[in-house]
């Protein structure tokens, strides 16, 4: 069984982090890894299990030194603004411009992910519902009904990702924004009949 945590599992979680934000997955294999972090396979395999399991430990790790992708969805659920301005406010925390080494990070290990998808099986699960599931989580607190919620969740989450892909690819960040502030009205608006009169007014 790996080290679930110690210290120098999350040093070499740091160091893994570090090579990816700066240099991109450029070697996949787990022995290429060990080499540029100076260490070996059999010391990572000890502490991760896998590569997929070494590479998620980084990404847990990088998310922590970008403080706005961190606080998202404490931000989100928080109740100190409406929910269409904390929906807003979140897409802002993703998408601000010091995120990019982040986000080139996310879309180099998806590609790894999803060229070995039994590998990196709980990965992709994980990317497939987690989001989802907590922006749920903030609409069904808001009174919005449970499919309804599952519903506008995924879209949201699904218009994060190509937005995310979107800036990648050198789309101005400003009409970005403008068209998911069109898109969380028009959902929202939509939504109406499915929240509880309740939380309405």
């Amino acid at each position: 069984m790996p080290v679930t945590d110690s210290p120098e599992r999350r040093r070499l979680a740091g160091l893994v982090a570090d090579l990816v934000l700066e240099n991109g997955l450029l070697d996949h294999s787990l022995s290429g890894i060990a080499r540029q972090i100076g260490s070996n396979n059999r010391m990572l395999l000890y502490y991760f299990g896998s590569k997929a399991k070494l590479l998620e430990a980084a990404a847990d790790v990088a998310t922590e030194r970008f403080p706005h992708l961190a606080a998202v969805f404490d931000r989100l659920a928080a109740d100190d603004l409406p929910l269409e301005d904390r929906l807003l406010r979140a897409w802002s925390d993703i998408g601000a411009a010091e995120n990019r080494p982040y986000l080139v990070m996310f879309f180099h290990q998806f590609g790894v992910a999803i060229s070995a998808p039994d590998e990196w099986a709980d990965y992709l699960a994980e990317l497939g519902t987690g989001w989802v599931t907590l922006v749920r989580q903030v609409l069904e607190a808001e009174g919005y009904t449970g499919t309804a919620s599952e519903r506008a969740a995924t879209r949201i989450v699904a218009d994060w990702r190509g937005l995310q892909f979107a800036l990648l690819c050198g789309l101005p960040a400003e009409d970005l924004a403008e068209a998911y502030r069109t898109g969380i009205r028009e959902l929202l608006t939509g939504m109406a009949a499915d929240r509880s009169p309740s939380r309405t007014g």
